[in-house]
């Protein structure tokens, strides 16, 4: 295996000398500005989750089934082709066992 030197670790090869404290600060401040992006996304994706359960709630107040809106939710996510797919194996199994 090739030996990795400090340069390779902060993704240049430009000669420079650069120290290996150096590239641990390089290294420490790009993994802490990951960290706290994926904090941030993590708090935005709760939100949202949260606004979600908001509007199935006020959907299920208005009369309407969450079971039957998380169904056609799912539905719209796939493409024509495979929900036809979906639907034709369902409809053969609930044949095979005596459902239709």
């Amino acid at each position: 295996m090739a030996r990795r030197d400090d340069d390779d670790l902060i993704g240049h090869n430009s000669g420079d000398d650069i120290t290996a404290e150096s590239v641990q600060t390089v290294a420490a401040g790009q993994l802490r500005s990951f960290i706290e992006r994926i904090e941030r996304l993590e708090e935005e994706k709760k939100t949202v989750s949260d606004d979600i359960k908001e509007v199935k709630q006020e959907a299920k107040g208005a009369g309407f089934d969450l079971k039957a809106i998380n169904t056609i939710l799912k539905k719209r996510k796939q493409d024509a082709a495979e929900r036809q797919e979906e639907e034709a194996i369902v409809d053969l199994y609930m044949a095979a066992l005596g459902m239709v």
